[in-house]
C-alpha cells in the first residue's frame, strides 16, 4: 500500500501555531492573485488519488472546530481513520464521517491491507512523523505558505526512531500566483 502526505507549512516549517491554530493559512499569500485552474493547488486531484485517510486526534479536533457543512466537506465519502489512544468517542459533527482507531498503526495497516485499500493520505504532524518513523510514507507534497511564524508546531520533529537520513528524490516544485510554493518528493529509505 502507498502512503502520501499532502500538507501546508510556513516557510520556516511549522504546521500550526503553538496553540494548534492554523489561522495564518488564511492570511498568507496574495489573496488577489488569479489562481485560474490552480485554485485548489492540486488538492482535488490528490484526494481523487487516495482511497482512505489517516489522521491524528489533534488534526481531527481542528477539522471538527470548522463545523463544515456537507457542501464544505473536502473529503467526500473517503474513509477517514482517526488515531487516538485516549478518545472514547468522536465529536458529534464528525461521527458519521470518521472512524476512531485506538489500536496501533501496524494493526490499522493490516486492516487496510486486508480490506484492499491502495493509497492512504496521512495528515497531522505526529501521525506523519509516526508513518515516516515506520518507513511507510512514499510521497511528500509540501505546500509552503509565504509566511514566517518564528515558532509553532514543526512538521518534522525527529526522534530516536529516525536514526538515519531519509532521502527525497524526483523533486518537482510549482510556484503559484498567490506566492505559495508546492514541493513534491518521492521518499526513499535506504
Amino acid at each position: 500500500m502507498k502512503y502520501s502526505v499532502f500538507i501546508a507549512t510556513s516557510v520556516d516549517g511549522f504546521i500550526a501555531r503553538e496553540d494548534g491554530s492554523i489561522d495564518w493559512l488564511d492570511n498568507a499569500g496574495n489573496k488577489d492573485a488569479d489562481m485560474g485552474e490552480h485554485a485548489d493547488m492540486g488538492f482535488n486531484a490528490f484526494i481523487k488519488s487516495v482511497d482512505c485517510m489517516i489522521m491524528g486526534r489533534n488534526t481531527m479536533e481542528i477539522l471538527s472546530q470548522f463545523n463544515l457543512s456537507p457542501d464544505q466537506w473536502p473529503y467526500g465519502d473517503l474513509p477517514i481513520f482517526v488515531l487516538s489512544r485516549t478518545l472514547k468517542t468522536l465529536p458529534e459533527n464528525v461521527t458519521s464521517k470518521m472512524t476512531l482507531w485506538s489500536g496501533g498503526i501496524e494493526d490499522l495497516i493490516a486492516k487496510l491491507n486486508n480490506e484492499n485499500f491502495q493509497h492512504g493520505y496521512i495528515d497531522g504532524g505526529q501521525t506523519i512523523q509516526s508513518f515516516i518513523d515506520l518507513r511507510l510514507v512514499n510521497q511528500l507534497v509540501l505546500t509552503r505558505a509565504p509566511i514566517l511564524l518564528g515558532k509553532g508546531i514543526p512538521l518534522f520533529t525527529g526522534n530516536e526512531e529516525t536514526t538515519q537520513d531519509i532521502k527525497l528524490e524526483h523533486a518537482s516544485a510549482i510556484a503559484y500566483p498567490n506566492n505559495f510554493v508546492q514541493e513534491r518528493y518521492k521518499v526513499r529509505y535506504d
